[in-house]
């Protein structure tokens, strides 16, 4: 009786032992199933961030640039392009939109060589574009005139839109590209003097400073 006795304590407790080690494995499995799909859950990529919205330059906003080639109204024509380059920069609410340097190109809208109207030579530009961390914005803004009329005299009208006498400040020094060009009195925002030729044709050297401003807004896209 006693033999039969340890004999069932023993057999219980295989059974004992071998319900423990099947649930043990079982929790090792279902850890492991879950610790591969946690895995898998944090390796999934992340929403690539919004680009931030475009900046406004408002119409009405100035644009100082100096060009990078001669204009002369005797060599260049009426839809010529000329280029340019932004000599200040243009900042909105105290941030650098466009900076100095900021390629610009436009179109020379009247060039009017000396001797086809009484002797007076005319010369008309506006801007058309600029380019923006590689990107190319088209743009409106007012235009910048030149005109002659006659021995003695020459005025002035430009993104001011007034009219004054030109005034030369400084000449081309040392043989190289460039001269100081004074702007005008009395002509507002966006005049500047110009050279005259023997013959009154109008000069713009490479490096003159000119003034337009944005007759419509535009929106630049921030990197």
């Amino acid at each position: 009786m006693r033999k039969q006795m340890i004999a069932r304590w023993i057999a219980a407790g295989v059974l004992l032992a071998l319900c423990g080690c099947g649930n043990t494995g079982t929790s090792s499995t279902s850890s492991g199933t879950g610790s591969g799909s946690s895995s898998g859950g944090n390796g999934a990529s992340a929403p690539a961030p919004a680009p931030p919205p475009p900046i406004e330059i408002a119409a009405g906003t100035t644009l100082t640039v100096t060009l990078d080639q001669d204009i002369n109204t005797k060599t260049n024509s009426s839809g010529d392009v000329f280029a340019a380059s932004l000599a200040e920069p243009v900042t909105v609410d105290g941030r650098n939109v466009l900076p100095s340097g900021t390629k610009a190109r436009g179109t020379i809208t009247q060039a009017q060589a000396a001797g086809h109207l009484k002797g007076g030579a005319i010369l008309a530009l506006t801007l058309d574009s600029i380019t923006v961390n590689g990107t190319k914005y088209s743009i409106e803004s007012s235009q910048f005139e030149e005109a002659g009329k006659g021995r003695g005299k020459r005025t002035a009208v430009g993104a001011g839109g007034g009219a004054a006498f030109g005034a030369i400040v400084g000449a081309l020094a040392g043989g190289g590209k460039g001269a100081a060009i004074g702007a005008l009195a009395g002509g507002g925002a966006g005049t500047a003097g110009a050279a005259y030729t023997g013959k009154r044709d109008i000069s713009l050297p490479a490096e003159t400073r000119l003034h337009f401003k944005l007759t419509k807004p535009v929106s630049i896209q921030q990197q």
